[in-house]
């Protein structure tokens, strides 16, 4: 499922000096480590990102594409590497200067938007135009997405709750302090979101998916829409599923769960063990739990992709509010 090596990439994000006439453009981000942070529009005349040759790439429509940002080499004081953070900002958000938006935290973020920054080149999960297009069918609430970029080696480490004997691992505590902490507060700070629990997912996929259950668990009154794609419950003996048992109160989540049929039997009925241990604990199937088992899924970004759009149906409803109805 998962390689302790797996998905390297650095990148030299640093905005360009170049001013900008739209105040939308960049957002100042105060922090202790410096005099100011900024997320920024890229610009295809000075990102690195640009060096691939590929003029037809699908990722080059968010150059100069005022609701995508990204904050260069994030620090943290609980982990030891700097990462970027991209956000996408839904149409709404600058069309509603008075409005507010709920948020979606998910991992592995070089792998959501731009095929230049991608594990595999060109292969994301295309979360900004598949949000978008659901936005615009009124199929789901605007909403922020937050992506987290992976670290490189370290990032089993960070998305793993437990350490396994073998693998070793672990640091899921710290990366969740880093999120909950840090990023998000900085996050509610500098955007227009809807801060609380009910407003608020995690979400990711393989151990993104793993480290997003735990969070879940772990921070009810941070996170209430959790998004478990093709999770790694296999970590460390399965010990998720002890977490999940464990514990009288049943928090107030509601989970999206899945899993491809062509990801491998044992990971297949790990996730229906998972699906089962939920129902166990008294979520309900189509209420506040969806489990879904793809036929032919592979374990890849574009299978994930294709089926981001039901997670983002399940997780970020429209209002009946929004859609007219009493």
């Amino acid at each position: 499922m998962d390689s302790p090596l797996s998905q390297d990439r650095a990148f030299d994000l640093t905005p360009s000096s170049e001013s900008h006439s739209d105040p939308r453009s960049i957002i100042t981000i105060p922090s202790a480590e410096s005099s100011s942070r900024n997320f920024a529009p890229l610009e295809p005349t000075n990102s690195p990102r640009n060096n691939s040759g590929n003029d037809a790439s699908p990722s080059h429509e968010l150059d100069n594409n005022p609701r995508y940002l990204v904050l260069p080499k994030f620090h943290s004081r609980f982990l030891p590497d700097d990462r970027d953070i991209e956000v996408y900002l839904p149409e709404a958000y600058i069309n509603e200067p008075d409005r507010r938006f709920p948020v979606f935290y998910l991992h592995d973020g070089q792998n959501l938007f731009d095929g230049r920054t991608s594990y595999l080149a060109d292969s994301t999960w295309r979360a900004h135009a598949t949000a978008d297009r659901l936005t615009r069918e009124g199929l789901i609430e605007p909403v922020i997405l937050v992506g987290i970029n992976n670290t490189g080696v370290r990032r089993m480490s960070e998305y793993t709750p437990s350490r396994d004997a073998r693998l070793r691992g672990g640091d899921g505590d710290l990366y969740g302090r880093l999120l909950v902490e840090e990023l998000k507060p900085c996050i509610d700070r500098e955007f227009r979101t809807q801060p609380g629990a009910a407003h608020t997912g995690v979400g990711g996929s393989s151990l993104g998916g793993l480290i997003s259950l735990y969070l879940g668990f772990t921070y009810p009154e941070v996170f209430s829409g959790v998004a478990v794609v093709s999770p790694s419950v296999w970590w460390n003996e399965r010990a998720i599923l002890r977490t999940i048992s464990t514990g009288r109160t049943r928090p107030n989540l509601r989970i999206w769960l899945d899993m491809g049929t062509a990801e491998g039997l044992g990971h297949l009925r790990d996730a229906d063990l998972l699906h089962a241990r939920l129902l166990q604990r008294g979520w309900r199937d189509g209420v506040d739990l969806c489990y879904l088992r793809v036929a032919g899924g592979l374990h890849n970004e574009d299978a994930w992709a294709a089926r981001f759009d039901r997670v983002l149906r399940f997780l970020f409803p429209l209002a009946p509010s929004e859609t007219g109805s009493d």
